[in-house]
């Protein structure tokens, strides 16, 4: 055992700014830093990194994309939040993406990144990520790392413990962060009445394991809990997903010391396949509630958008054998399961061990009804030294996440004591820590929370970064972390700042990914029903007050580029098709005084532009996209009339104008 003194920062709860605390604590520190650290992050030029990280972005609403070893932004996905980058959620083929049942929100909050699973490998197909804030989930196509699919949650408030998938991507679940009054239950109540009238629902979102099509298949409706994570089970566990739940005191307000007065909360285990059984039997209810679909056709490069009505509910208290409790140490975080589906970790924020659960343990207590009382009376809960694997004793202070590296080990995130802590799942002993900087919530292995890791590599994702880079004013970046796991002892290789607030990140190798990409979309496939497949069929339309202009781009011009008769409060829209056929030649269109972005559109792609002159005048628009040497010659103008002007609409490319 080695003792310790630990400089740590304050939790909000009690705890001064800054105080020291005394630990005695096993296992060794592990030296910070590899002496071949740059070797071994170095990524010749020209070469490919051997793993994708998929990191949240935190308030930012969007996903980026890092190549590891290197550490190197390859690209930011928007999903949740409009990117004038390339118009997404500005474009009218991308505007729809955005749309809710609350109208059109672009924005929202993504936390935790979910790679698809066949056989509880990672597959390299889709990536699935939440919106926390107005709850919804979106799956990202790993062939175009485009936004294919975003489906809205109805029912719930924070959309935090999502989106976690079955083994083989049966289904992503989503689950409540903030209980409230379901939506088809009158929600016009005091917030005092949280214990009568607050619900929680857990949401399975279907997946269609060919294309990846999402529906909400059915909900669960459960105790007004706030749900924090969630893992599904692997293995001999596969018909179980487990979630952490804290504020198991329904509590409504001060949570911060009214959610924390037990000293257990509980881990939530659910029969999914049960539940399952019990839609397919006709047991849900319909309940009528609205809720918003939105789907992108990469045939015709447009998103439509639908909103739907009424889903299927259970409510769990009616149905024994669904749903039990494992008790936890106080406002747990991480639920993380085993590669092998046996054991399950759970993270007490507030507690001084890190509690596994036994699967098989769990089916003996059930069978045996080993109950330590019910929650609302009818959902037992488990004893908890009948369903205990084991704790891990002294790891650090303040657990968050862990994940698996295939060789009998797990990693943990310390919060408080910003370490990250190794140990042996068998015999539960603490192997090595190291140092994070500073204030670690998650991990990431490559493939740690699947049935086969890769393993290699470990990021820590780290909430403060005082003096770790130049500063930039008061507000500092996220950053991450770089941790060798291949031997006994980890070992520090990289640290690079992060886009928005990481909460999770994905990691796979890049092979799994480079397999299925697209390179360019196929011209002759376009059904875009504004697509210019040929320069010759360039042209404008007016009809009453709207204008339309089909335009193409090529290296180096876009057609027309001379555009006349437009008036002073016209609705135009520019749709813009890229003729190239060759990889990463992007072409960009923006307009002089247009008030939302620019378009960037790919290889074979049509997108929209809508525009409304305000002035009359010359309006030059141009390619903002380098794309070739003759660039900056790629423009062109359009003429703005007052509205009650009598000047005709023209275009034309060259020396042949066309008078509409």
């Amino acid at each position: 055992m080695k003792c310790s003194i630990l400089k740590i920062s304050a939790l909000s709860i009690a705890l001064p700014a800054t105080l020291f605390v005394w630990s005695c604590k096993p296992g060794k520190i592990s030296s910070n830093l590899d002496a071949d650290a740059a070797r071994k992050v170095y990524v010749a030029p020209g070469k490919y990194d051997e793993v994708y990280a998929f990191m949240s972005g935190g308030f930012s609403g969007q996903v980026s994309a890092y190549g590891i070893p290197s550490g190197r932004l390859l690209k930011v996905i928007p999903v949740f939040s409009q990117n004038p980058e390339n118009g997404y959620g500005y474009s009218e083929e991308t505007k729809p993406m955005l749309n809710t049942s609350h109208g059109f929100v672009p924005w929202d909050d993504s936390h935790h990144p979910e790679l698809s699973k066949t056989n509880g490998e990672d597959d390299g197909r889709w990536l699935f990520i939440n919106g926390n804030n107005t709850p919804r989930i979106a799956r990202i196509n790993l062939a175009t790392f485009k936004t294919a699919e975003i489906i809205e949650l109805p029912n719930i408030g924070g959309n935090h413990a999502s989106p976690f998938c079955t083994e083989n991507t049966e289904y992503v679940v989503g689950n409540t962060r903030f209980s409230e009054p379901l939506d088809y239950e009158k929600g016009d109540v005091p917030i005092d009445s949280y214990k009568q009238t607050f619900k929680g629902a857990v949401s399975f979102v279907k997946v269609n394991p060919q294309s990846g099509a999402m529906n909400l298949a059915f909900q669960l409706i459960v105790p007004p809990f706030n749900y924090d994570l969630a893992h599904a089970g692997k293995g001999v566990s596969h018909d179980w997903i487990f979630f952490t739940c804290y504020n198991t005191e329904e509590a409504h307000t001060l949570l911060e010391v009214n959610a924390s007065q037990r000293d257990k909360d509980f881990i939530m285990a659910i029969n999914w396949k049960k539940a399952e059984e019990l839609i397919s039997q006709g047991k849900g209810v319909k309940t009528p509630v609205k809720f918003a679909h939105n789907v992108y056709n990469e045939k015709t490069h447009t998103a439509t958008s639908t909103i739907e009505n009424g889903t299927q509910t259970l409510d769990v208290t009616k149905y024994p054998g669904l749903v039990y409790y494992m008790p936890c140490p106080k406002s747990p975080h991480g639920v993380d399961v085993t590669p092998d589906g046996e054991y399950i970790a759970a993270s007490g924020k507030l507690a001084a061990v890190i509690p596994v659960f036994s699967y098989k343990k769990m089916l003996a207590a059930i069978d045996k009804k080993d109950y330590d009382g019910m929650v609302d009376g009818t959902l037992p809960v488990l004893k908890y030294e009948s369903v205990l694997h084991g704790e891990v004793k002294q790891p650090g202070l303040g657990p968050l996440h862990t994940e698996f590296d295939g060789k009998g080990y797990a990693y943990t995130t310390m919060f408080v004591s910003s370490e990250v802590v190794k140990w042996k799942i068998d015999n539960l002993e603490i192997i090595d820590r190291i140092p994070s900087y500073y204030s670690p919530g998650h991990l990431s292995i490559v493939g740690g929370d699947s049935k086969n890791p890769y393993g290699k590599y470990l990021l820590s994702l780290n909430k403060i970064t005082k003096d770790r880079y130049l500063p930039t004013g008061p507000e500092l970046p996220q950053a991450c972390q770089l941790i060798d796991i291949t031997g006994n002892k980890m070992k520090l290789l990289l640290d690079f700042p992060t886009i928005g607030e990481p909460h999770y990140a994905q990691m796979i190798p890049a092979d799994k990914i480079l397999k299925n990409q697209v390179k360019f979309f196929k011209l002759e496939e376009n059904t875009n029903a504004y697509a210019t497949k040929a320069e010759k069929d360039s042209k404008v339309v007016r009809n009453g007050k709207r204008v339309d202009v089909y335009m193409t781009a090529i290296r180096s011009h876009l057609a027309p580029d001379n555009i006349e008769g437009v008036k002073v409060g016209d609705e135009v829209y520019v749709h813009v098709t890229n003729l190239e056929q060759d990889w990463d030649v992007p072409h960009g269109f923006a307009i002089k005084g247009a008030n939302n972005a620019e378009l960037l559109i790919m290889p074979g792609e049509t997108c929209s532009l809508k525009w409304n002159p305000d002035r009359t005048g010359i309006f030059p628009f141009y390619c903002t996209d380098f794309c070739s040497a003759l660039h900056q010659e790629m423009q062109g103008y359009f003429r703005v009339s007052s509205a009650d002007s009598n000047t005709p609409l023209k275009f034309s490319i060259g020396v042949n104008p066309v008078t509409q």
